[in-house]
């Protein structure tokens, strides 16, 4: 039993996976007319075998790929190979799915020096100073 591995810890069995080859749109002459060489990937993420994290997250993820009933679907059509096709889909989806066990750090908010709001002052004023010597002259005194 083959299987699609995702990280290190979590792998998926092929069975999971459905494949479906469409005709590719654009360009590519009388191939593209009679050959299914567009590769269309779809995978159940709640009828899957992942674990309930990368589950949580993915239906989580705000991406067009997945759609409101929780399947990814992932097509591809760059090449007028079946073959590269599918290989190009399932990079997609298992950079999709790794991308979900990244855990951001959180950002800790900062705030200015007191040198570096001075040098921001000073550079205002000089600019001020800039602008308010291209007004004309006016006859007061």
């Amino acid at each position: 039993m083959a299987e699609v591995r995702i990280s290190a810890r979590v792998s998926i069995p092929e069975q999971e996976i459905e494949w479906q080859f469409i005709r590719s749109s654009g360009a590519g002459g009388q191939n593209v007319n009679k050959v299914a060489t567009a590769a269309q990937l779809i995978f159940d993420i709640r009828a899957s075998s992942l674990p309930e994290f990368y589950k949580e997250k993915l239906l989580a993820k705000s991406d067009h790929r997945i759609t409101q009933s929780g399947k990814i679907i992932i097509k591809c059509q760059e090449s007028r190979s079946q073959l590269a096709n599918r290989e190009q889909a399932l990079a997609d989806f298992i950079r999709l799915v790794a991308s979900v066990a990244i855990v951001q750090k959180r950002r800790i908010a900062t705030k200015p020096s007191k040198a570096a709001k001075a040098r921001r002052i000073t550079a205002k004023k000089q600019r001020g100073g800039v602008k308010a010597a291209r007004k004309k002259p006016t006859n007061e005194g």
